[in-house]
């Protein structure tokens, strides 16, 4: 069984014990967080699709940890005009691990 959830204006394809990191939540380590933005819920070939949610589902999962990802780095570069500049971006991600999906 799987779902696609939305959250952070992206959308992933989880399993239960599956671990994924999202964007920043706001909520405490070792909580338990629900999704109820399932756009879609798949059990074998009973394939449930959202318009634009299924309704009555939801994913239950429990937050790992909070982190920063690896440095993204930002490169501004013009040839023969003696211009280099350098920059760089963390983003902040929260680590989840699925622990059940209910579909409606």
């Amino acid at each position: 069984m799987y779902a696609v959830i939305k959250t952070g204006g992206k959308q992933y394809r989880l399993s239960e014990g599956d671990t994924v990191r999202v964007e920043s939540l706001d909520a405490e380590e070792g909580s338990s967080i629900e999704f109820d933005n399932i756009l879609m819920v798949a059990d074998g070939d009973d394939v449930k699709v959202g318009t634009p949610y299924v309704d009555g589902s939801k994913v239950v999962a429990t937050i790992k940890s909070h982190g920063r990802h690896k440095k993204i780095e930002i490169i501004k570069f013009n040839r023969r005009k003696h211009y280099d500049k350098r920059t760089g971006h963390r983003q902040n991600y929260t680590e989840l691990e699925i622990t059940s999906i209910q579909a409606g």
